[in-house]
């Protein structure tokens, strides 16, 4: 297996209807799993390629996201109807309130004010200047065509962000539908433009898996000039570099994302100062965002008559909790016996965000779909997940039609029952975590890492050998020339794209009489769950 992620070795691609415990018992009432004598992954299919099955699974998909938005296309998007349909739409809410259907140009127009990062500020410009050249005066149809042309957009910007998660995945690139069917993105990738930055975040992770840390950092740059969070994954990186004393990868990847974010964002610094400024004392004084657990916290507070948090107090809070837990993400990273992967790592670090942070709405969800797929691909533990985002997601929209307009109380949610679906949304996301930290703590359970396969996405640290671990409380410095964590590389010859056989096979293990050490990738034997290991072959593979 090489370490590019988009290229594969000799091994058949996983299957989930035989792979999966979930899918492989619910499969059987159409046809049953794929069957033992096929060999996925070495014979071309003919049209109905992975790629193209997945293709149609996020149109699919996004014909879905739509429908559930049509209530408000049909009579128009106004309070409290857009809570109590669940079509709201921040899209619309925008177009209407800042000006964009008069000419306003965030971030163009002098003295416009946008509580937004600097690109998602001209991908709202772009979009509503499309819409001018379509609708022309026709000013009634403008928010509706707005809508649709952000929704197009988001389509193909979904497609995209599967593609990049299918060459990600390696021999596992029917994962990637978890991203191509996921009820969240379906619900909630039309709130918003977090699409955008989850398609940046997910190149980016795709550029670092090819040995391109230069790009991978310019695409997370501009991924944080749409949302903060794909500056996150460098932490990640810097983790790994740690682990691996390879640090001339993380330096090129922050250059990278250094010089993109300047580059985005220093003209309009020096144009308009204040305007450029706006998102973030917007984000600075504002209080508690519905959903976090820092405004139940004080929701909860004012009806008791306790102690209120100022928004000081819960910027200061929520900083040390983030600072807590990426601290904690290093120490286990740098204790477990095996180097955590890259997707695993930058999943705990954007988990821990969302859950430390004071603002959460639900759109928020999609930064994590990607990771999940690449982190934890279980379909048990991704639904269990995605159902109770869902839940939550209908029990925000019945609480702000209370909270907003006061409408019939039979449609409402009050705060209590509120409070327990951000609970529940806290203890799922938390969760998933858990399952994550799991895999790291026992690799053999890291579905992943079956059959001697080290980290797809790792690019320069995969099967890299650990020169720093940290053991019993000190730091353990390892010899330079430590053996390679893992098996050997597959020898040089002509890659092959996902789904097809190319050159030799790979040694499962490090030769006879070698010692394993910290960090060294156990062959297949040991890395497969023990009640896999009379499976027959290719159901694990």
């Amino acid at each position: 297996m090489t370490s590019e992620a988009g290229t594969r070795g000799p091994y058949r691609i996983s299957v989930p209807s035989r792979s999966d415990p979930l899918l492989e018992p619910m499969v059987e009432g159409v046809g049953g799993p794929l069957g033992r004598h096929t060999d996925p992954g070495r014979i071309a299919p003919r049209w109905f390629t992975v790629e193209r099955v997945l293709i149609l699974l996020t149109v699919l998909s996004a014909v879905l996201a739509v429908v559930v938005k049509n209530p408000c296309r049909v009579t128009g998007w106004s309070a409290p109807d857009y809570f109590y349909r669940a079509c709201y739409s921040d899209w619309t809410e925008l177009y209407q309130s800042r000006g964009l259907g008069e000419g306003v140009r965030p971030f163009i127009t002098p003295g416009a004010l946008f509580e937004y990062p600097v690109l998602l500020g001209l991908i709202a410009s772009g979009t509503a200047f499309l819409v001018d050249l379509v609708a022309g005066e026709a000013a009634g149809t403008k928010p509706l065509l707005y809508f649709d042309v952000n929704a197009v957009l988001v389509a193909a910007v979904w497609i995209l962000t599967v593609l990049a998660t299918l060459r990600l995945a390696g021999r596992r690139p029917w994962d990637a539908a978890i991203v191509a069917t996921a009820p969240v993105i379906i619900l909630s990738g039309t709130i918003n433009w977090d699409l955008w930055a989850v398609l940046l975040a997910t190149a980016g992770m795709l550029a670092f898996a090819r040995n391109r840390p230069v790009l991978a950092g310019v695409l997370w740059g501009l991924g944080t000039a749409v949302k903060l969070y794909p500056v996150l994954l460098l932490g990640a990186v810097l983790v790994l570099a740690v682990r691996t004393g390879r640090y001339r990868p993380c330096a090129a990847a922050f250059l990278g994302l250094a010089a993109a974010w300047l580059v985005v964002n220093v003209p309009f610094l020096v144009r308009d100062a204040d305007g450029w400024g706006y998102f973030l004392t917007f984000s600075e004084t504002r209080d508690a965002g519905f959903s976090s657990g820092w405004y139940v916290y004080n929701a909860l507070a004012r009806r008791a008559g306790g102690a209120v948090l100022t928004p000081a107090e819960i910027n200061t809070g929520a900083a040390a909790l983030f600072a807590l837990a990426c601290l904690g993400v290093a120490v286990l990273a740098l204790r477990a016996r095996r180097r955590p992967r890259l997707a695993q790592l930058a999943l705990l670090i954007v988990g821990a965000f969302i859950l430390c942070n004071k603002v959460y709405s639900p759109q928020y969800a999609l930064w994590l779909v990607p990771l999940i797929a690449l982190a934890v691909p279980r379909w048990q533990v991704v639904l269990t997940w995605q159902l109770v985002e869902v839940l939550h997601w209908w029990a925000v929209w019945l609480y702000l039609g209370a909270q907003t307009s006061g409408g019939a109380p039979e449609h409402n949610l009050g705060l209590g029952m509120y409070a327990w679906a951000v609970i529940a949304h806290i203890a799922a996301t938390a969760y998933v975590l858990g399952v994550v930290l799991r895999d790291i703590l026992d690799p053999r359970d890291d579905v992943v890492r079956r059959i001697g396969i080290d980290d797809p996405q790792g690019g320069p640290f995969d099967r890299a050998p650990d020169r720093i671990v940290l053991r019993s409380g000190f730091r353990r410095f390892l010899q330079p020339g430590h053996p390679v964590s893992g098996p050997s590389r597959r020898g040089p010859g002509r890659t092959a794209r996902i789904g097809l056989q190319d050159g030799p096979g790979i040694s499962s293990g490090p030769p006879p009489g070698a010692v394993e050490a910290p960090g060294h990738v156990p062959s297949p034997a040991a890395t497969d769950h023990p009640h896999d290991r009379h499976r027959p072959a290719e159901e694990h593979q």
